[in-house]
């Protein structure tokens, strides 16, 4: 079920914007679990870490492992409903666009691209090669290993990818045609 994993973890921060239900956030129970750092100042964020961002330009790929693990990762969390505001926020470090998947929480489950804040750290962490620390975020839900599941062909072609290009071409394969 695992990717190759990594002996250690990544950093991992996400900023808060403080738009949701504090009792039904996923970054704020990984929080709770000692699993993330949440910020609610932009100023507080890693300049140079790899941001996910679903404004992005470049698509997320296992090339950005190595600055992951110097700088760490960023999540945003927004409420789905304002994620524009996202758009707004000047990042210094690389922002990076998560490629195709489908969300397995409760409130948008099957839906394409909709996912939380930890589906989306999951799988980040799950392309760079943390599978161990993607399914122990994750097993913090009742649902979350659901997530894997549910995208295992795709996360398992997306860890071969060499690089962005190549995780924009695989995405195309999964996306259902119009």
């Amino acid at each position: 079920m695992t990717s190759q994993s990594r002996s250690s973890s990544v950093r991992i921060i996400v900023y808060h914007a403080k738009q949701c239900d504090p009792r039904k956030c996923s970054a704020l129970k990984l929080k709770r679990h000692g699993l993330i750092q949440v910020v609610y100042q932009l100023k507080r964020l890693p300049k140079r870490a790899v941001f996910l961002n679903p404004f992005s330009e470049k698509a997320f790929s296992p090339a950005d492992r190595k600055r992951i693990e110097t700088y760490g990762l960023v999540a945003l969390d927004y409420s789905w409903k304002r994620t524009e505001e996202a758009r707004l926020i000047p990042l210094m470090g690389e922002a990076r666009a998560l490629p195709y998947l489908v969300a397995a929480n409760p409130v948008n489950y099957g839906k394409p691209t909709k996912l939380s804040t930890v589906e989306a750290l999951a799988a980040a962490l799950f392309i760079i090669g943390y599978g161990e620390q993607a399914e122990m975020l994750l097993s913090k839900f009742k649902w979350g290993l659901g997530f894997i599941r549910l995208n295992q062909e795709r996360l398992d072609a997306y860890v071969k990818a060499g690089n962005s290009s190549e995780i924009v071409e695989l995405q195309r394969k999964f996306m259902p045609q119009r």
